[in-house]
Order: structure tokens, then C-alpha cells, then sequence
């Protein structure tokens, strides 16, 4: 594609970074095959190639144009960023970043609404810290009757949880694993099962108290430098295990892997590197930390699984699996999972059009619901076309999404693998499950 940018706004990095992914662009179409709005809306606005068309006069343009109307900012709200059209592009055209860009560059022009902005802030505000969110979340359930049917649907009933978890001290092989801003209100269960089923292989997984949410919920509500904020403070809390002088179990060799359980998570903390690859201070270490950042799938692929079940005593349900967009476009590891629940005996339903977003896209479940809903509707009647017994996912917010239609329960794929594994070997004492404070300090 060709672009119209005069040297001097090519020296501005966003709009260098912009012309060389619109440069790659061939405008085929292809992209527009595979995407939901697309599909949905039937606007070639509303598809990616419309989309590049739309940034692509956006940052040509004088920043007084007024051409550019809250119609873009629209279009480009309307994307889900699910990456499937990169999956599909043959041209290897990094759209997400674009977005990022356009994103940014149309807010800063034309702003927001009163009421979009103190959503999005609220959003980010409720969300982005575990306590804050868990004493919401509890608050919400004891009024859910009260609220709003989209934010209804999307609070769980109140499940009791015992917090079980196997000291990590004992192994040699270390892991620490990202608890999340609203898993552990939402599906607490999830990392406690990682560490149980990881136990059962011989690997020590931590928490570290001071590492929060990875920064995505506000990078992708245009609060860039506030997401930046949170992927530093990361590095810092996970620094002194990656070094291997974290107080608890310190052996100096430092940590195998950061593991996520939360696809959306992990696609976000694989790309610190190139996030902060400009920042002096933290290019190095955010480098280091993406090389560390793993899947949980990319855990237990690596490891001899058929030894934690008896054969005579495989999984009978059958299972239909979710795969996020963030797991399949983003991490590319479509097929990872269900190739290790394969292994381990458990019957998988097909599910067609796989590739489609089920609409939980972070947040974007709530700043467009119509959408979201409409999409996870399609999703679930794919799921459960061929009966499974229950629907396994590997992202909360894709697992709150589909579990808000109130049909096949949805739940983590590590929990049932959990409680498939025998002989349950008793959990051994309970070590506190996070690095400390002085730890962190000591970066």
C-alpha cells in the first residue's frame, strides 16, 4: 500500500512505525474472510481492510482535519482486536499495532464522550487491582439482583474455596506464575489447580504479591502510559526470582518460566520486550521477561503427562474447548491444548468456526455489548452443537463471557485436568504463596 507521509512526520516514531506496516498491506481481503465484525455488520468499515483504509487517511491527514469524526473512532472501537485476521493475512501485516496507533491518534484528536470516558475509566479504575476488584465483586454479588442485565451476566455466583495449594519450596525446578487483576475473584480455583497439577510434576510455582495486572487492560483502553506503568512494576516485582536472590527457596539460579494461565495475559506479557524496547532502564529486563513468559500449555506440552493418570482410568466427559483468540491469533497455540487433552484421555468435541472471537475481547463485552453478545451466542451454539458435558477455555474473560448466556457450564481446562489426575498424591504443608516485599526491594 502506498502511503503519503512527508519526511518530517515519518521522524515521528508512531507514524515511522504506522508507515511500515501500511507499506506491507496489499489490500487483498483476505482478513475481511475471517473477521467477526465483518461478518456480522457486512461494513467494509468494519472489517480490517476498512479499518487500514480508515488509519491510513487518519495519519495522512493535518491534525485539524475535520474529516476525521467520531465515525472512525467507531469502526476502529468496533474491533475486537482478535488477531484473526493476522492469522489469516498473507502478508504477515501487523494490524494490532496499527490499531494501536490509530487508536490513540483519533482519541487524541476528537476525545471521548463524558460518559464513554468515565466508563472506560471506571472500567480501568474497578478492574486493573485484585483487592479493589474482589471487594467490588462481592459487593456486586450481594446486589447482582439489582444491576444491569449485561453486568448481571457477567457476576458468578459466590463459590466457597479452600485455597489449596502445595508448598513450592521442596522442588528444584521453580516457576512463578501471574495471579491476575480478576481471576482471583472471578475463578480462584484456576492457579490453584496449575500449582496442584505442576506439583504432581515436580515444579515449585509462586506468586509474587507485588505483580498486579499485566497492563493490558489499560494499554487497550488507550491508557498507554499507565499499561507501560504496570508492565515496569512487573519487572520489578519478578526481578530478584529471575535472578534466583528471592528470599524464599533462593538457590541462585533463577526461575524457569512466568506462567500464565490467562491467554490474554500471556499475549501481552510475551510482548513487554518490544513494548519497552526503547526504555533504557527496562529494555533489557523486559526483554528477559518475555523470553520467560509462557502459556500453561506450553508448560505441560514439554512434560511426560501420560505418567500422572492410571490408564484404566481415563476422563470419561466430554469436553468442547474455547480457544481464545489471545491463545490461537496472538501466541499462535491454536491446537496446543486440545493435543494435551488429547493425551490425557479426555474425549473433545469438534467445533466449528473455531477461528471466530466468542466477543469477551477484554473489556469490549462491556463498551459493546450488542456486539459481544451477538457474537457469543454464535460461539456457544458452535460449542455445543455436538452435547459435551462441560466447555473448557484457557482466558477468563472469554470463560465469564460465555458463562454469562447461562447454558453448558464453562470453566479453565486446568481444573478438570486436575481433578482427572490420580492417584491424588495429599497436598503437602502450606507455604505462603507469594514473594515477599523485601524481596521485590531488593531488585
Amino acid at each position: 500500500m502506498q502511503t503519503r507521509f512527508s519526511d518530517a512526520a515519518r521522524e515521528q516514531p508512531h507514524i515511522h512505525e504506522a508507515d511500515r506496516i501500511l507499506r506491507t498491506c496489499v489490500h487483498c481481503g483476505f482478513c475481511n474472510a475471517t473477521c467477526p465484525t465483518y461478518q456480522l455488520l457486512g461494513d467494509e468499515r468494519d472489517g480490517p481492510r476498512g479499518r487500514i483504509y480508515l488509519m491510513k487517511e487518519l495519519l495522512e491527514s493535518e491534525p485539524d482535519d475535520e474529516r476525521i469524526t467520531r465515525e472512525t473512532q467507531l469502526h476502529l472501537d468496533r474491533c475486537l482486536t482478535c488477531r484473526s485476521c493476522e492469522t489469516t493475512c498473507p502478508s504477515g501485516v501487523e494490524y494490532h499495532k496499527l490499531l494501536d496507533i490509530g487508536r490513540a491518534e483519533v482519541e487524541r484528536r476528537v476525545g471521548r464522550a463524558p460518559r464513554d470516558r468515565a466508563l472506560r475509566f471506571g472500567l480501568r479504575t474497578a478492574l486493573a487491582e485484585p483487592r479493589r476488584f474482589q471487594a467490588l465483586l462481592a459487593l456486586g454479588q450481594t446486589f447482582r439482583p439489582l444491576a444491569p442485565v449485561d453486568i448481571r451476566d457477567k457476576i458468578p455466583a459466590r463459590r466457597s474455596h479452600a485455597h489449596r495449594r502445595p508448598a513450592p519450596d521442596r522442588h528444584p525446578r521453580q516457576m512463578l506464575i501471574l495471579e491476575g487483576c480478576v481471576q482471583p475473584g472471578l475463578a480462584p480455583n484456576t492457579n490453584d489447580a496449575t500449582a496442584r497439577v505442576l506439583d504432581r510434576l515436580g515444579i515449585g510455582v509462586r506468586g509474587v504479591e507485588e505483580a498486579g495486572c499485566c497492563g493490558a487492560l489499560d494499554f487497550h483502553l488507550n491508557a498507554q502510559q499507565a499499561g507501560r506503568a504496570r508492565m515496569r512494576a512487573n519487572i520489578d516485582a519478578w526481578w530478584p526470582w529471575i535472578e534466583g536472590n528471592g528470599e524464599a527457596g533462593a538457590t541462585g539460579d533463577g526461575v524457569e518460566a512466568i506462567i500464565q494461565t490467562a491467554s490474554g495475559c500471556g499475549a501481552f506479557v510475551k510482548e513487554y520486550g518490544e513494548m519497552l524496547a526503547d526504555d533504557p532502564e527496562y529494555a533489557r529486563k523486559a526483554r528477559r521477561v518475555s523470553a520467560l513468559a509462557k502459556d500453561l500449555v506450553e508448560v505441560l506440552r514439554e512434560e511426560d503427562l501420560e505418567t500422572l493418570t492410571d490408564s484404566s482410568d481415563r476422563p470419561g466427559s466430554r469436553l468442547a474447548f474455547h480457544c481464545p483468540c489471545t491463545l490461537q491469533h496472538a501466541q499462535k497455540l491454536g491446537g496446543a491444548v486440545e493435543k494435551v487433552l488429547t493425551r490425557l484421555g479426555f474425549d473433545l468435541a469438534p467445533v466449528a468456526d473455531a477461528h471466530l472471537c466468542c466477543g469477551s475481547a477484554g473489556t469490549y463485552s462491556v463498551t459493546q455489548p450488542t456486539l459481544a453478545n451477538r457474537l457469543r451466542d454464535n460461539k456457544m451454539d458452535a460449542l455445543e452443537a455436538h452435547g459435551p458435558e462441560t466447555i473448557v477455555t484457557a482466558n477468563i474473560g472469554c470463560q465469564t463471557h460465555l458463562n454469562g448466556a447461562h447454558r453448558t457450564p464453562v470453566r479453565h481446562w486446568i481444573e478438570l485436568v486436575d481433578e482427572a489426575l490420580t492417584p491424588r498424591e495429599p497436598l503437602h504443608s502450606q507455604t505462603p504463596q507469594t514473594g515477599t516485599k523485601n524481596a521485590a526491594a531488593s531488585a
